[in-house]
């Protein structure tokens, strides 16, 4: 499939499902070889973490205090911060990596026409641009203060009402597409960090309500179907945990021993499925990209005339 090409909304979509049906295989493939141990590390991290917080909530309310979370932050808030620090840096430098993946790998793509590429020339990628991940971490971090604090505001503003919390996703996709352009054009090589800011702003702003609205669909979707999976796991938890006090009176242990089970099973499955339609909904920016780059450029355009000067 053809990255550099004008597109308009419904090709958005239709290019994304057909390239995850066409590429999707190799793709998801090399990103767990390639970021598998990330995953393992903070599916390790979350697990322990949903462990620890069920076995004191639930423990704690079937004991009756309903205090349970404020009592354990006070009297361990030393270990409670370091877990929570730990946790966070992890998934900061981790989701960074992650993140960048389908960066490299559609670059890879256009480089070579297809996927005739593996893990190999992934590593090398990640290799040679780690400079370039850390310097984008931190001009993020400064762009993302001030952006954060509109975003806020109107994140505020639109859940004031029912319909503002419907643009909820697309508002959230629109800082998405702009920061993952950034990156994507930055990584490109042609242009500094700040540049590529104000490049990936030219682009969106070019096709903002098709662009915005492609995402913020992708965003609801992946929402939902997360959450359709979490609520069913919890229901199926919650049945269970009624059906086992209607046989009798049941012991705290055992409450809280299956609403653990429940608990890491839907954070296990709900990580790994969060991370493949993540992906998939960068892979969508990423279209988005080479889709408005092809316009404001017209990149294959000459390419295909530098070939027909070329074959006379």
């Amino acid at each position: 499939m053809q990255l550099y090409k004008t597109r308009d909304f419904s090709l958005f979509f239709q290019d994304t499902f057909s390239f995850v049906k066409s590429h999707g295989g190799h793709f998801f493939k090399n990103f767990f070889i390639v970021n598998g141990l990330f995953v393992l590390i903070l599916m390790i991290i979350g697990y322990f973490f949903m462990s620890f917080y069920t076995d004191i909530v639930f423990g704690g309310m079937m004991e009756g205090n309903t205090n349970v979370i404020d009592d354990f932050m006070n009297e361990n808030s030393v270990l409670f911060l370091m877990l929570f620090v730990l946790f966070l840096v992890a998934s900061l430098v981790f989701g960074v990596f992650m993140y960048a993946f389908p960066v490299f790998y559609l670059q890879l793509y256009q480089k070579t026409g297809g996927t005739d590429f593996g893990s190999s020339e992934l590593f090398m990628a990640y290799k040679e641009n780690l400079d370039k991940l850390f310097i984008y971490i931190i001009c993020s971090l400064l762009v993302g203060i001030p952006l954060i604090i509109v975003f806020s505001v109107l994140v505020f503003a639109l859940f004031i009402t029912i319909i503002g919390i419907l643009l909820l996703p697309f508002a959230i996709g629109a800082v998405m597409l702009f920061f993952f352009m950034a990156l994507l054009e930055y990584m490109e090589g042609r242009m500094g960090i700040w540049d590529s800011y104000s490049y990936s702003w030219r682009l969106l702003s070019s096709k903002f309500v098709a662009a915005v609205g492609s995402v913020g669909l992708f965003y609801l979707m992946s929402y939902l179907i997360q959450n359709v999976i979490t609520l069913i796991a919890y229901i199926f938890g919650f049945v269970q945990m009624f059906t086992t006090i209607e046989d009798g009176t049941p012991q705290a242990d055992d409450v809280g021993g299956m609403m653990s089970v429940v608990m890491i099973i839907s954070f296990i499955a709900g990580f790994l499925l969060g991370t493949i339609l993540n992906n998939i909904v960068l892979i969508n920016q990423g279209i988005i990209f080479y889709s408005l780059k092809e316009e404001a450029e017209g990149i294959n355009t000459r390419d295909i005339i530098d070939q027909i000067g070329t074959g006379e």
